[in-house]
């Protein structure tokens, strides 16, 4: 499946085959995949729980309305971000760049992020989105359907992946063999509508 092909067939789909299990190949796929989602200043805020205890699905599950696919897909991850990744040692995420990259680069981190949560937050979402796209397009390139989720209680979740209290969740997402395909796309907003040249006026 080409790149157009898949981010066309790319849908939230909520149902799946509880029994199919993705291989230790594939799984290493999505996050291979995952990692090389772009962050601004290659900050890398993402962390991804992967969530295979079935009594840790299940305490999800209740916390995400009692939904399905929660505990019947053969992947679950909860997308979280660390917010104070910018000011965790930056220089390890440029160690690979050229000497000159890392001397404009690093120095420009902490002054860019310092006493601006709404940015802060902001960007660890923005890598959050970015790397979820990432991972649904992998997943459907592997043959698998998935479903982004927020329908769930994020404090209840929170407590019981024991996220850190500078940490945040972005969302849900389960990944598996589809057995009932999403509905036909309720409503797409036509490209002049979206689509602003320049400026809106």
């Amino acid at each position: 499946m080409d790149v157009f092909e898949t981010i066309k067939a790319r849908r939230a789909v909520k149902h799946f085959d509880p029994e199919h299990e993705l291989s230790a190949e594939e799984t290493q796929t999505i996050f291979d995949m995952a990692l090389q989602s772009p962050t601004s200043f290659n900050i890398q805020h993402w962390r991804f729980v992967h969530v295979t205890h079935p009594e840790t699905r299940q305490a999800i599950r209740a916390a995400a309305w009692d939904q399905a696919q929660i505990t019947e897909a053969s992947m679950l991850l909860v997308l979280c971000a660390d917010l104070n990744a910018w000011d965790k040692n930056p220089e390890r995420y440029w160690q690979n760049a050229p000497r000159e990259a890392q001397d404009i680069l690093v120095p420009m981190i902490k002054p860019f992020y310092k006493d601006k949560t709404e940015l802060q937050r902001d960007e660890a979402m923005r890598s959050v989105g970015i790397a979820a796209q990432s991972i649904m397009l992998t997943a459907k390139g592997l043959g698998y359907d998935s479903c982004p989720m927020i329908g769930f209680d994020q404090n209840a979740v929170a407590e019981i992946i024991k996220l850190p209290s500078d940490h945040t969740i972005g969302m849900i997402i389960t990944i598996g063999k589809g057995i009932k395909p999403a509905w036909p796309k309720p409503g797409q907003l036509e490209q002049k509508a979206v689509v602003i040249e320049n400026t809106f006026s």
